[in-house]
């Protein structure tokens, strides 16, 4: 069996390698030390490590690097189910006793979340210690952001935001009598140990990180979903909007496994993709943004899409509520191709004359009625999309003025890189707007 000093000296190769070859990679020191005694870690707990791979570490975070090309289809990864960090791995360890006697049975993120924070307090008596020195001591998601960068956000957003924060300070207060109960365990106050901002850290590692991986019912935890696992050595493989794989737990095999679609070239970057997300979403759900984020898009909330409408028309509340009624008031967007189908769809059946009215359903089936109402929609479509351009423009200079001002310079630039990729698609589509429009000039 290879030595630890060995692997570290293989760790250290590889990294060495993947700078020669990585065509401008930047080696970010402070992280080598944890990322070699990741290797370590994972080469002893992972034997499905493909020799394809090589770990390298790159200037903006950990990454994965090919050693060879990677075929359409072809395995980028396998991890035996034993190497996954789930409720099972929770209840087998000295957490299972109290979790099993506890009344009501604790949520099964509840229970990976207070095995997180006691195997981090545990320090370097924690088997886990590699793969929690390498998570973020702090996350970026919108419950983590102070609450005037979140007033910053698109309303979209911002409502989802407060939702996320309102159901973390739930599931928090909600620990409170079983956390207590740990106190045997520990020689320091529980309260100190599970504290807000601890809990906070681990709820954030298990909704960014954690796949889905369905488990058998416990009748010692709660009935929510038991569908969260975490795998250790996936930290190290970065997300693109611009790649397909599919990922998925193999009941056959008993791993979890990560096919790519879109191959890969020799002594490039793997990276995987969480889903088709907008910029919203991912930040939302991961505390990132995607530049040039193909999936990116503005979404148009129904106050903004009556806006330019005529208060007038006595047929308004009729029209809005078929929208409502054949799902076409929600997901109205303009995206890098300009305004969706769906928006357009809506501002036609809305712009709809009184004498027109009767036509509806084949509005909603795509058909064209006239030509007015082509162009009255194309026309609403194009004064909403400017509105947002300018209030886009408007949130852009105050965010640069509260750089200024606040010294909150991380979270404003993740507030001003969303609002920078949502005026780059508003401006897309008001080009594609005003082309649309041409034949009816």
């Amino acid at each position: 069996m290879l030595t630890v000093q060995l692997v570290k000296l293989l760790a250290v190769t590889a990294l060495a390698e993947a700078l020669a070859h990585g065509q401008g990679l930047v080696l970010d020191l402070p992280y080598l030390e944890d990322t070699i005694g990741f290797f370590v870690f994972s080469f002893f707990g992972y034997r499905r490590i493909y020799p394809f791979f090589l770990l390298c570490v790159l200037g903006t975070g950990r990454g994965l690097m090919s050693k060879t090309s990677l075929r359409e289809g072809q395995m980028i990864i396998s991890l035996p189910e034993s190497c996954l960090l789930t409720t099972d791995t929770v209840i087998r360890s000295y957490l299972g006793a109290y979790i099993a006697k506890w009344q009501p049975p604790p949520s099964p993120l509840l229970a990976l979340c207070t095995f997180l924070v006691s195997e981090k307090h545990a320090g370097d008596q924690s088997l886990w210690k590699p793969y929690l020195e390498i998570l973020p001591k702090a996350y970026t998601c919108p419950v983590c952001l102070e609450p005037e960068v979140v007033n910053l956000f698109p309303k979209p957003l911002k409502a989802k935001a407060e939702e996320q924060r309102a159901r973390v300070q739930e599931f928090f207060s909600s620990s409170r009598d079983f956390v207590s109960s740990l106190q045997p365990l520990f020689s320091e106050a529980v309260e100190s140990i599970f504290s807000y901002s601890a809990l906070l850290w681990a709820w954030c590692t298990v909704n960014t990180r954690a796949v889905y991986v369905e488990h058998r019912q416990r009748q010692c935890l709660s009935a929510e979903p038991n569908t969260y696992a975490l795998a250790p050595y996936l930290d190290l493989l970065n997300h693109s909007p611009h790649v397909q794989v599919k990922a998925a737990f193999n009941e056959e095999t008993h791993c979890y496994e990560i096919r790519t679609v879109s191959g890969c070239r020799k002594h490039e970057q793997v990276f995987i993709c969480y889903g088709p997300h907008d910029n919203q979403r991912l930040l939302l759900e991961y505390g990132f943004i995607s530049v040039q984020n193909p999936h990116a898009c503005v979404h148009v909330s129904e106050d903004i899409l009556v806006k330019y409408l005529p208060s007038t028309d006595k047929q308004m509340n009729k029209k809005i509520s078929i929208l409502k009624d054949h799902d076409f008031i929600e997901n109205l967007t303009f995206g890098w191709d300009g305004p969706s189908w769906r928006l357009l769809t809506a501002l036609k059946l809305l712009c709809l004359e009184a004498e027109e009215f009767t036509c509806w359903k084949k509005i909603l089936l795509g058909e064209i009625i006239s030509d007015t109402n082509e162009k009255r929609s194309l026309v609403i479509a194009q004064k909403i999309c400017q509105y947002f351009i300018e209030e886009t423009n408007a949130m852009l200079r105050k965010v640069s003025h509260m750089k200024d001002e606040v010294a909150l310079i991380n979270q404003l630039t993740l507030v001003e890189t969303l609002w920078t990729e949502e005026l780059k698609i508003l401006q897309a589509s008001a080009e594609i707007l005003n082309r649309l429009q041409t034949p009816f000039r």
